[in-house]
């Protein structure tokens, strides 16, 4: 059971501001309490559980809405005298009036009044109270927002707006409402880490140990396909999103992720390297590269983490490439299955370089045109690969050889949310949420820092 949260020991000043607000309070929520009173007495047991429930939590939003209503009404709404200093040009602004502004919160609408400062010199207007709330010109409110972005991130904007969010939170806003916010606080979140913001404050990662006892800390990346608009509503090709992780192995929810779409890999290095020095890469021993030996990868594990000693080929992706190669050898599935096992477990134990020896073994000469392509290009990527598949040793270090780890990531960061059956992406809205899904799937630190943390 959650214990009950301590009351705050208060100045007199606040004293004195809790007893104006409890006492404005009282008759504006007078009448929902009565409600709410009267709802509960036409309830049995059989009923005071279930539809009920949502019942009450709509009227208890009621009484949250006039609660901050009644704690904003008695505030200075912003005035800070006349004239301030103009936000646009720094010229004087006058004040010009009050403005009032109903705002969607966490608890439902409320009214903020705000003292509205106009500036002759640039024309331009300006209350400094939205500052101070967090308000933006369409967006909810703070708290509103982090709902209507964690509704949106998890689910399409659609579903988030019809259903995710009316029944569990009890906030009704409109599709574009959640896209709009969903992509606004995931632009924040990708600029805020590219201007070197990390959340979550440093921590003491534990990291797993290897065979030899040292310490490993494992970084990968790897990119996957997110559907983009055509012409006239049609598909067009398809952009690659990047995903990169720092993780601990067998610690689940020691993971940090970075990702997006717009400039590659190589937008997130900065990103990446931050986060893993937050949570104490320099306390681990080795740094070992996980990597599909998709181009440009492993030059960007290099160049990012110069401490890295070992770039290791994911062991499952080249038994892709064996698996098929036993197709084209024995037509036969049960005797293909054989093959690829084979190769599989001598590659396992004796390393690429020696398989790779077996397969250039093999003659060719009688098969058909497309069985020699098909065996060329597989010695060219064994050729390539073999110096990152010494798994012999990467095993006897106690070290993990496949990329599943990062594989994962893909399909969480990016491929629950953002590849479902006909979905497409601007650039400019898939960057955004990629940004705003890393922040989401890294650890809780992370996502309940940036929510307390003021914006860059």
């Amino acid at each position: 059971m959650a214990r009950r949260a301590t009351r705050p020991e208060l100045t007199p000043e606040q004293r004195a501001e809790s007893d104006r607000i409890h006492a404005a309070m009282l008759p504006a929520a007078a009448a929902d309490l009565r409600e709410l009173a009267d709802l509960l007495a036409t309830k049995d047991d059989s009923n005071t559980l279930g539809a009920t429930e949502f019942a009450v939590r709509d009227i208890v939003h009621r009484i949250g809405a006039k609660a901050l209503r009644s704690a904003l009404a008695g505030r200075k709404g912003g005035y800070h005298g006349s004239p301030t200093a103009c936000p646009c040009c720094r010229e004087s602004a006058e004040f010009d009036r009050w403005r009032a502004k109903p705002v969607v919160t966490a608890v439902g609408q409320v009214r903020v009044d705000r003292a509205y400062y106009l500036c002759k010199h640039c024309h331009a207007g300006h209350c400094p109270r939205d500052t101070a709330l967090g308000l933006t010109r369409v967006d909810p409110s703070r708290g509103a927002t982090e709902a209507v972005a964690l509704a949106g991130a998890l689910s399409g904007f659609a579903a988030a707006a019809a259903k995710t969010l009316p029944k569990p939170a009890g906030l009704r806003v409109s599709e574009s409402t959640v896209e709009r916010v969903t992509e606004r606080v995931g632009r924040d979140v990708g600029e805020r880490r590219g201007a070197g913001r990390t959340f979550g404050g440093r921590s003491r990662g534990e990291w797993s140990k290897g065979a030899e006892g040292q310490t490993v800390a494992y970084v990968s990346a790897d990119a996957t396909g997110v559907g983009m608009p055509g012409a006239r509503g049609g598909t067009a090709e398809g952009r690659m999103a990047s995903v990169g992780m720092v993780w601990s192995a067998g610690r689940p929810g020691q993971v940090r992720y970075a990702c997006g779409l717009t400039g590659g890999l190589k937008a997130l290095g900065e990103s990446l390297r931050n986060q893993a020095a937050q949570v104490g890469r320099g306390r681990a021993d080795r740094w070992v590269a996980i990597s599909d030996g998709g181009a440009g990868i492993e030059d960007w594990l290099r160049v990012n983490f110069p401490r890295v000693e070992a770039v290791i080929l994911d062991f499952y992706h080249a038994a892709e490439y064996l698996g098929e190669w036993a197709k084209v050898l024995h037509p036969d599935d049960a005797e293909a299955r054989d093959a690829a096992g084979a190769w599989c477990h001598r590659r396992e134990h004796e390393g690429g370089e020696v398989v790779r020896r077996d397969l250039a073994g093999i003659d060719v000469s009688g098969r058909s045109g497309a069985a020699q392509e098909a065996h060329r290009v597989l010695l060219v990527y064994f050729g390539n690969q073999a110096p990152r598949m010494d798994y012999p040793r990467y095993r006897a270090k106690g070290w993990l050889i496949g990329s599943g780890p990062v594989e994962a990531a893909c399909k969480q960061v990016v491929g629950q949310r953002m590849k479902g059956t006909g979905m497409r992406w601007g650039e400019a809205g898939a960057d955004a949420l990629c940004h705003l899904r890393a922040l989401f799937r890294s650890e809780k630190t992370q996502r309940d820092d940036y929510w307390t943390s003021p914006a860059a």
